[in-house]
């Protein structure tokens, strides 16, 4: 339920670098290739599942949450006795494929796996009892002893054990311990008493163990995640001005010479290619931004694609379905969606292009606008190679400007405007002589 995290929101659906914790999860259990893949759900389990929304993913229900091993039991006709069981926590999100590798392969097919971890501070943790050195029970922190609570190694929670033996083992479970409920852990001591060699395995590092019950959890683990992030991102050659300042909610791949300022936030598949420039406090999602090309600070984009040497913002907005070719310049305040331009186009200076196809070598002058919409249905505009748009023009769609057109400043174009001629629609400008400015009058 994620009582602590304050909020409607099933505790697994709370987002980690844009995406919730539970999706982080399942895509770490899917690199092991598991023939069986079960996501148990309780509270909030309608809003799991729709989260969820995999075809390789099957769902136990939990209808009362009576504890760990009471949740793994409820998948136990769903699990396949020719394979160990892996059991994996929905709010431990970090816990990277190569640790669960080792446990794999520590277990095998035989043997019980437990992931631990030694802490200087191990309260509120289950402990890891050893005898010879080897493991025989893990006891929860309310029940254990004095002696038991200075042991510094932990139980993560997560083991891997063979399926046929742990179904017989979770139906002999109790409650009576300090929380009355069913701990998975207690399976440990089945396992020591049936002859099953107990083993373990550790991460690489702490942070994978590390599950979420509190906002200030998420956030912890949050900064962690994009610090690591970051640093592969420094190992593949990025240039990250400042390595603390970027957010990364979800996948962004580079190519050689790439330089990121400080503030980005780069959502859903974002890749930019060899020597791309993206500047301060921009925006990025599901885009890409093509080799050479320069984006300014302040920049949104938003399913769009950049060519080759382009010149972007600095505030520039790239709506869905704007795709710029080769150096393409958009300027400062300048929005475009749903747009193609061609080759060395530009719109330099506040202008909207929207349901346009744009030619190459075309100027847009500032204050252009494509009126496409006429409050019910979208309309496209069409210009054509070597136009010249002048400022504050607009252009009612459906229209066209042919090839080598000039529009000249101030004309609302409702008619296809013909190649290589000007054309312009103005009111005729007139001087009035007499004309006196009134004159504010004097308050009684």
């Amino acid at each position: 339920m994620g009582k602590r995290m304050n909020s409607a929101l099933p505790k697994v659906l709370h987002p980690l670098a844009g995406r919730p914790l539970l999706a982080h999860v399942i895509d770490t259990a899917r690199k092991l290739l598991p023939t069986r893949l079960v996501v148990v759900v309780g509270h909030g389990a309608d809003r799991v599942r729709e989260a969820v929304g995999a075809e390789d993913v099957a769902f136990a229900l939990q209808a009362e949450q009576l504890g760990t091993g009471h949740a793994v039991a409820q998948a136990l006709p769903l699990l396949d006795d020719s394979q160990p069981t892996l059991v994996l926590y929905g709010d431990v999100p970090l816990t990277e494929p190569s640790t669960l590798q080792r446990l794999v392969a520590e277990a095998g097919n035989g043997r019980f796996g437990i992931l631990t971890v030694e802490m200087d501070d191990p309260a509120g943790y289950g402990r890891i009892v050893r005898e010879d050195g080897r493991i025989v029970r893990i006891v929860e922190q309310k029940d254990a002893s004095e002696q038991q609570r200075a042991i510094r190694e932990i139980n993560t929670g997560i083991i891997l054990a063979p399926t046929g033996h742990l179904r017989r083992w979770l139906s002999t479970l109790r409650n009576d311990n300090a929380q009355g409920e069913y701990y998975l852990t207690d399976t440990v001591e089945r396992a020591v008493a049936d002859g099953v060699e107990v083993v373990s395995a550790q991460p690489a590092a702490l942070w994978e163990t590390l599950g979420v019950n509190s906002k200030v959890q998420l956030a912890e683990l949050e900064r962690i995640h994009q610090r690591n992030l970051a640093q592969r991102l420094l190992e593949a050659g990025v240039t990250l001005l400042d390595p603390a300042r970027i957010d990364i909610r979800g996948e962004l791949t580079c190519g050689r010479d790439v330089t990121i300022d400080v503030n980005c936030v780069f959502e859903g598949r974002v890749h930019l290619e060899d020597g791309a420039h993206i500047g301060a406090n921009c925006v990025i999602r599901n885009s890409t931004v093509g080799a050479g090309a320069r984006v300014q600070p302040f920049c949104h984009f938003e399913d769009a694609s950049v060519g080759a040497e382009g010149r972007i913002g600095p505030y520039a907005r790239l709506r869905p379905g704007t795709v710029l070719a080769e150096d393409v310049h958009i300027g400062n305040f300048v929005e475009v969606k749903n747009s193609q331009i061609a080759a060395h186009s530009k719109a330099n200076h506040l202008a909207y292009v929207g349901d346009a196809t744009v030619g190459s070598r075309v100027n847009i002058g500032a204050g252009t606008i494509t009126c496409n919409y006429d409050g019910a249905n979208k309309f496209r505009t069409v210009i054509e190679d070597d136009v010249f748009i002048g400022s504050d023009t607009q252009l009612v769609a459906p229209v066209t400007v042919r090839r080598g057109a000039t529009i000249g400043a101030g004309t609302t174009l409702t008619k296809e405007a013909a190649a290589d001629k000007l054309t312009l629609s103005r009111a005729k400008q007139m001087t009035i002589d007499a004309w006196q400015r009134p004159v504010k009058q004097a308050k009684k």
